[in-house]
Parts: C-alpha cells; sequence; structure tokens
C-alpha cells in the first residue's frame, strides 16, 4: 500500500497531504462523488520543488537525484563517486551533501558518512518516495556553508518517486544488470522523469543475459536521446563518464 494515503498501515506516518480519502456511503437519495485530489498533490510539491531548487541555486548548489529499484546500486555509486573525488582533492567529499531515502534503518547514510560526506537521513516509515518537502526539511539540518552538490538517493522503487520532483535539477535513473534489459519498458514513467540513465554493476555481465544496447534502446523509445552510461561501482568501470555527466551541469 502506498503511503501517500496512509491507509492500510496502522500506526505508520502518513505524508501531511493525502492523495486520496476513502469515501463514506452515500447517503439515502444522494450520489457518491468523487474528489479527485492528485493533480493538487502534484502541484503542491511542485511548488515546493521549485522553491527548493530556487534556494540551492541561489547557494550555488546543483541537486542531483538518483532513482532506481532496490539494490540497484545507488548507494554503491555514491560511495565510489566520493572515493574517486578524494584521490584527486581530499576536501572534495565535504563539498557534497547527500539526502538518504529509505522505509528503514540510517544504514546508508551511515555508509555515506564515512566517505565524508554530509548526510541526512530520511526513514520514510510507510511512504514509498521523498517528495521536496521532506528533502527540504532534512537539508535544513544540514550545514551547507561551501557545498556544490546535493544528491537525493531516493526510496527504492520504480514506481512513485517518478512524479515526485524532490528539488532536483537532475534525476539519473540506475538499471543494475541483474534486473533485467526490459525494466525502461516496464516503468516508462521513471525513464520519462530521468535525465540520464546509468546502467548499473556492468561487472556481473558475463555471468547475466542483460543486453546494455537492447536496455538502452527501450529507454530512447520512452525518452529519445536520453544519456545513457554502463558502470561499475565496483570495478571503477564507466565512472569517468559518471563524473563528466556530473561536471556538465544543467538540464538537457
Amino acid at each position: 500500500m502506498c503511503g501517500t494515503c496512509g491507509c492500510g498501515e496502522p500506526g505508520g506516518p502518513a505524508s501531511p497531504i493525502r492523495a486520496h480519502a476513502h469515501e463514506p456511503s452515500p447517503a439515502p437519495g444522494h450520489e457518491a462523488r468523487r474528489v479527485e485530489v492528485e493533480t493538487s498533490l502534484l502541484a503542491a510539491n511542485e511548488a515546493n520543488a521549485r522553491a527548493l531548487r530556487e534556494r540551492l541555486a541561489g547557494l550555488g548548489i546543483e541537486a542531483v537525484g538518483l532513482l532506481g529499484a532496490p539494490g540497484c546500486g545507488k548507494t554503491s555509486l555514491l560511495e565510489r563517486t566520493l572515493e574517486i573525488l578524494a584521490a584527486t582533492d581530499p576536501d572534495a567529499p565535504a563539498r557534497v551533501a547527500v539526502v538518504e531515502g529509505d522505509c528503514a534503518t540510517d544504514h546508508d547514510a551511515r555508509r555515506i558518512a564515512t566517505r565524508g560526506a554530509r548526510v541526512a537521513q530520511i526513514e520514510t516509515g510507510a511512504l514509498c518516495h521523498l517528495d521536496a518537502h521532506l528533502v527540504g526539511h532534512a537539508l535544513e539540518k544540514l550545514d551547507l556553508d561551501g557545498v556544490e552538490r546535493v544528491f537525493v538517493e531516493n526510496v527504492g522503487n520504480l514506481v512513485c518517486p517518478a512524479p515526485f520532483s524532490c528539488g532536483e535539477s537532475r534525476r539519473a535513473l540506475l538499471v543494475s544488470t541483474p534486473e533485467g534489459d526490459d525494466k525502461p519498458e516496464k516503468y516508462p514513467a521513471m525513464v520519462a522523469a530521468a535525465d540520464c540513465l546509468v546502467v548499473t554493476k556492468t561487472d556481473l555481465l558475463p555471468h547475466l543475459d542483460f543486453d546494455v544496447e537492447r536496455c538502452v534502446e527501450r529507454a530512447r523509445r520512452v525518452r529519445p536521446g536520453l544519456p545513457a552510461l554502463a558502470v561499475s561501482a565496483r570495478s571503477g568501470a564507466g565512472m569517468d563518464e559518471w563524473l563528466a555527466w556530473l561536471a556538465a551541469g544543467g538540464r538537457r
């Protein structure tokens, strides 16, 4: 059950704005009417996201979102990114802030903290995605002085995060080789919300039936011209291209 509503999750946290409400039975002689609030929900989030994006831009900070399924390698990619940056400039990780979104635990936040970045954890509980309101509050807990880039690692999910901007300027969608190269066709809304496709865990390709070119082709059927990279956080393959995409900045 999606936690945006909170139904079906007794005692679990719910979003400040509910996506829908259960309708009471109509009184005799009256028609039942369904009130759609999804548009208002998304409009409110987009307003929050725009304000957050503008606030970060005013501080000279770009926010980059990381989207993908559980286990696709979002945290591992961040760890390797920070490791490479530190090898060139030991102070570089301190100029990075990370917002970690998970349903429970601070495991990923602790991993990132050991790499020298400033990190804030959001435990979403019943919520299956982050939104701009949550991210904004998380960033309030961090000292952003000197920060040049914020990474927003969303909850592992290939559906719900797509329409909810978190104030990012760009979004990278990660698809790992064990997931299968058909994921872009199965989850087109996520592809449409992305500015780059990152195929991860390429070190496993010799052991899997995964075709990188086929995966990219399927993604570009949804979003023509979508930039695509293939990386391995374990071996380091493709990390130069990933860092170049980050350094390029701006939105496609």
